[in-house]
């Protein structure tokens, strides 16, 4: 059936970027060169403008920055190389649009009060300067090892496929279209960041999402209608690929209901433990996945700074609701076309794609993560294909953007302004700046270890897994429990923090294949059994050790002065506060978080059959 002339299915398509698309590629960035030099000109040299866009963001700018930032590059390309290799096993994580939720009708009301720039300067409110330090240096750490240096790394997958004769030759050495991407998504990032600050990075987040959405749902259209429909992808995928609990295992592990065990004779050193290094059982899912969502969405700079930027509660409230109903898209936009990806691969419908199919006839994690580009690329006409090509490109620059903009908060005004607390707006700015410069040289270091991981994804939820629980431990205990006090605080963010960093420590060499770690550490050995511990199940432990510090260090500590953190937690706000908090939302409100709601309980359901 036609459509177009533009979208026939049966006609031959070009495989490489044609005059259409780069008129597209063209017009689309001349459209956010347009916005960005807007912001310029709109911006005040003043550190709320810069770095919140003078609080002043409509409900739907919020909800759609969010969104964009979030599903940058390791979403494209990540979820999509996940769905091609594991299945919808992560789409237990883009499930968790309900975290946002919590964002909405828990964390914001306190955020809006407190009037922060960051969540360190709220966590000093709360307990202290120093964990205020202490996170600020965290989250930079965070954002270098997995955020920036995975958007840049994802930026040169998408070069690497798309445009594979690019390159440049330097001194008589030929720089593949990985690394000539990479850079190119890091100066044209850097560059609009920096001069247009969080006001730039927002409302190209607006135009991203229109076109990522739209051009996605084109993706998956074309790729069921070549494959055959839904009932194809079923056959060919498999009922293990399309169940949340049950990720397709290799040989010699199995995978039931029950925790996922090491079935192989090595096993029995550490007696059949819960561990498979790069997999995802289902326990972990059900209790380490939420503790990451509720770190990330309601506690992350990188994504609760946008809520910041709102003029008062029912505006942050509602652009963060807004984002929960767009997060509800990711599963059937990137998971789904990667599952299309793979189902292609092994009907031999696109010969192309037959690389990703290993000759046991499960998917090759190694080359899933080109999935999305690679359907971009042999899919899509000329001309949408264009659109769709900008549409990523500028998704994978405005998630570095979200991240380049909350480095330079963090570091600008959690550190220096603590340090030169007379310093101008204008030098505040610039300092935010030259931040911004120096983060991307020191993740441009990290790009090997990301190369070397079992998927773009898997690497990026390992390094948060390591280093989120004490932080979420910290802001849920300490919103909701008024006795806990600074020493837990301190002491619950040193234990988990030095426990993450331990295991991060531990996995970098294997990660990175350094001489002498080829086949890892010796089998049975303590950091052998470290390495191999599933890296969802050690966050667990995280946690629980993080929890465990925090509420015996407060008990035994002085009990804190409610005065000082009055409206700060629950049991100290005043009745004031639920006044203006109750004022702020209707019932409009509560009936689309409950549509969201219900939208998240029938795709659990659906893919757990």
């Amino acid at each position: 059936m036609r459509l177009l002339p533009l979208l026939a299915f049966d006609s031959p398509l070009s495989t490489t970027l044609t005059g259409p698309d780069w008129l597209a590629i063209t017009l689309y960035f001349a459209l956010l060169l347009g916005v960005a030099t807007w912001a310029v000109r709109k911006n005040k040299d003043t550190a709320a403008d810069y770095f919140l866009a003078g609080r002043n963001l409509g409900w739907w700018v919020i909800g759609a920055s969010i969104f964009a930032s979030n599903i940058g590059s390791e979403h494209i390309v990540g979820l999509a190389g996940s769905g091609a290799s594991d299945g919808v096993a992560l789409a237990h994580y883009e499930l968790h649009a309900w975290c946002l939720l919590v964002l909405a009708w828990v964390f914001v009301p306190f955020y809006m009060r407190s009037l922060v720039f960051t969540m360190p300067e709220f966590l000093e409110r709360r307990f202290s300067p120093a964990s205020r330090y202490v996170l600020s240096i965290v989250s930079l750490v965070t954002f270098i090892v997995s955020k920036i240096a995975v958007g840049i790394f994802a930026g040169g997958v998408v070069f690497a496929t798309l445009l594979p004769e690019m390159h440049l030759d330097v001194a008589g050495h030929v720089i593949g279209s990985f690394w000539v991407g990479s850079v190119a998504v890091i100066v044209l990032t850097g560059l609009y960041t920096m001069l247009g600050g969080m006001r730039a990075v927002v409302y190209n987040d607006a135009v991203q999402v229109v076109v990522l959405i739209g051009g996605s749902a084109l993706l998956t259209f074309y790729g069921l209608h070549i494959l055959g429909g839904w009932s194809e992808l079923r056959r060919f995928c498999g009922s293990e690929m399309l169940n949340l609990w049950r990720p397709i295992t290799p040989a010699g592990v199995q995978s039931t209901w029950a925790p996922v065990l090491d079935t192989t004779p090595s096993g029995s050193l550490v007696r059949q433990a819960w561990y498979f290094n790069g997999n995802f059982p289902w326990p972990g899912m059900l209790i380490c996945a939420p503790i990451i969502g509720l770190w990330y969405w309601c506690t992350d700079q990188y994504i609760v700074q946008r809520a910041l930027g709102a003029p008062n509660e029912q505006t942050a409230r509602r652009g963060s609701i807004f984002a929960a109903f767009l997060k509800l898209f990711p599963v059937y936009l990137f998971i789904i076309p990667g599952l299309i990806c793979f189902a292609l691969a092994k009907s031999g419908k696109i010969a192309e794609f037959s690389h990703l199919v290993g000759s046991d006839g499960k998917p090759v994690a190694a080359e899933a993560q080109a999935a999305f580009p690679l359907m971009v690329r042999y899919l899509l006409p000329p001309g949408l294909r264009g659109i769709v090509v900008a549409g990523l490109l500028s998704a994978l620059m405005g998630s570095l953007a979200g991240v380049f903009n909350a480095c330079s908060t963090l570091f600008t005004v959690d550190l220096y302004e603590k340090f030169r607390p007379k310093a101008s707006q204008a030098e505040i700015v610039r300092t935010g700046r030259i931040a911004t410069a120096v983060m991307i040289l020191v993740a441009l270091a990290w790009i090997p270890v990301i190369q070397g991981a079992h998927g773009l994804y898997g690497y990026l939820q390992a390094v948060q897994g390591y280093l989120a629980p004490p932080i979420f431990v910290v802001f849920f205990f300490g919103v909701f429990w008024k006795r806990l006090n600074a020493h837990g605080c301190l002491w619950a963010m040193v234990a988990g923090f030095v426990l993450g960093g331990f295991r991060m420590v531990v996995d970098t060499p294997v990660t990175m294949k350094l001489a002498g770690f080829e086949d890892g550490y010796p089998h049975g050995s303590f950091l052998w059994i470290v390495n191999n511990i599933n890296f969802q199940y050690f966050s667990v432990l995280i946690t629980l050790v993080s929890a465990v510090v925090m509420v015996a260090v407060s008990y035994l500590t002085p009990v804190p002065d409610y005065a000082r953190i009055s409206g700060l937690t629950f049991a100290t706000s005043s009745d004031a506060d639920y006044v203006r908090t109750r004022s702020s939302w209707n019932k409009w409100d509560v009936l689309g978080s409950a549509f969201i709601l219900s939208c998240i309980l029938a795709g659990y359901i659906y893919f757990s059959g």
